[in-house]
């Protein structure tokens, strides 16, 4: 595998990801500020919250990038599709797993289940997000899927 692709080319692909993300939140397509969600386990305000969850998001974007790299690297081969399909694989975990296990362990998220007397700063995503809009699955879809099939154009198998 080209590891020093995979290093430079997971860092694009992830930041075209998080970009995407936060463009179709400052355009009203969804409420998901993943920034703020991630950034929010370290920071209180808001603003620096967006900036920490902004690199945070840029290393678990290369650690995915890994593991789209060493399945490439298994296949012996890297296509747009293959990245593509990885990236429904990869979207369907996040948006049916982790995203709504997080108000288990994110200390300003509130859960499902919390009441009015909860001070929890962000809601709960819910399944498939959808508490952050209707189209949030769908944006969320559509940039992994793009994410993926990047990687996949610019990952090459040695």
């Amino acid at each position: 595998m080209d590891w020093a692709g995979w290093a430079l080319f997971g860092l694009v692909a992830t930041a075209a990801l998080t970009a995407a993300m936060i463009t179709a939140q400052l355009a009203g397509l969804t409420r998901l500020d993943f920034p703020l969600v991630l950034g929010a386990f370290v920071a209180e305000d808001p603003d620096r919250a967006r900036v920490f969850g902004f690199l945070l998001h840029l290393c678990i974007g290369q650690g995915f990038a890994l593991g789209y790299a060493a399945t490439f690297a298994l296949l012996h081969r890297a296509t747009w599709w293959i990245g593509a399909v990885l990236g429904i694989v990869h979207v369907g975990l996040a948006l049916t797993v982790i995203l709504p296990l997080l108000p288990g362990v994110h200390p300003r998220m509130a859960s499902q289940r919390a009441g009015p007397a909860s001070t929890a700063v962000l809601e709960p995503p819910g399944l498939f997000a959808v508490n952050y809009g209707i189209q949030t699955p769908v944006v969320t879809v559509v940039v992994h899927v793009v994410y993926g099939a990047l990687l996949g154009l610019l990952l090459q198998p040695r």
